[in-house]
């Protein structure tokens, strides 16, 4: 789920109100570290090498995740811009694929224990980063919303969503259920964010209305309406649109685990209750807010 371009900070906000309402998610990200740190330090030796994702293991996971950490740190903090770049003609999916790769098989002599300390230390100095950056000027671009540059409150709620999804990916791995903590609904919400950029080729008439809702305590609702420009977040409610022409239902596992495509689109819609237009409910169900 990694991200693109340099982790600056590059100038004012244009008008991205397509993406909805802003979101800030950094008062959680000091929470979010701490439940992955306790994670962490519960594993056994057996847990640590369980596949977490294919091809990585817990701890090769938590080694990506420090990578993350001093990506942003080298950034943020210090402006380095030596950062590796994909090679010419690579898509910036095979170069995010295989940059991680390569981080984490350099990484592979650090063992757990230090892992846990490095990203004890890491975390706070992110966190702080986080904490003193203006969410309201544009920043790092995000691929799966189709905002390039984005604005620093979706990079920021971005970061907190890989995070998440990555302590669950190790929870999964180790027996454990999903924790969503007081985190859950707003990973929701800014996975949402992707709406309207994964219906951006769906056509419909101007004030075609599609709604999404996760059920549960985590859960919510977000309506794309089709404008003159394409599909916006920033029409969502009672309007002059009308009933949704379709409507997505899902819960709270399911959302958010077909966003980060730990399920695929055809078994969302098998789980999922699906009304109104097939087209358009179909495309729902192809939502994705990583980089794949």
């Amino acid at each position: 789920m990694r991200r693109t371009g340099r982790p600056g900070i590059v100038g004012p906000m244009n008008d991205l109100t397509r993406l909805g309402a802003p979101i800030d998610a950094r008062p959680h990200l000091a929470r979010e570290r701490e439940s992955l740190l306790a994670l962490l330090r519960s594993l056994g030796p057996a847990e640590w090498e369980a596949e977490a994702v294919p091809g990585w293991s817990a701890r090769d996971v938590a080694a990506h995740l420090l990578g993350d950490d001093y990506w942003r740190i080298a950034g943020m903090r210090d402006r380095y811009r030596a950062a590796p770049a994909p090679a010419p003609g690579e898509p910036l999916a095979a170069f995010v694929h295989r940059n991680n790769q390569e981080w984490v098989r350099a990484t592979a002599r650090i063992s757990p224990e230090a892992l846990v300390q490095t990203l004890e230390m890491t975390g706070r100095e992110v966190v702080g980063l986080w904490r003193a950056a203006d969410p309201h000027v544009l920043g790092l671009g995000v691929s799966w919303a189709g905002a390039d540059p984005a604005p620093v409150w979706l990079d920021c709620a971005r970061e907190l969503t890989e995070h998440w999804a990555h302590r669950q990916q190790i929870r999964h791995a180790t027996g454990r259920p999903t924790d969503p903590g007081p985190q859950g609904g707003l990973v929701l919400d800014t996975l949402m964010r992707a709406l309207p950029h994964t219906l951006r080729d769906t056509p419909a008439e101007t004030g075609t209305r599609v709604r999404v809702a996760v059920d549960g305590p985590d859960g919510g609702e977000w309506t794309a309406t089709r404008t003159g420009a394409g599909w916006s977040l920033a029409h969502a409610g009672p309007g002059p649109g009308g009933a949704p022409a379709a409507t997505v239902r899902w819960d709270f596992e399911t959302a958010w685990r077909l966003c980060v495509r730990g399920i695929g689109p055809e078994e969302a819609a098998r789980r999922g209750d699906l009304s109104g237009d097939p087209g358009l409910a179909g495309a729902c169900c192809r939502i994705v807010s990583i980089i794949r």
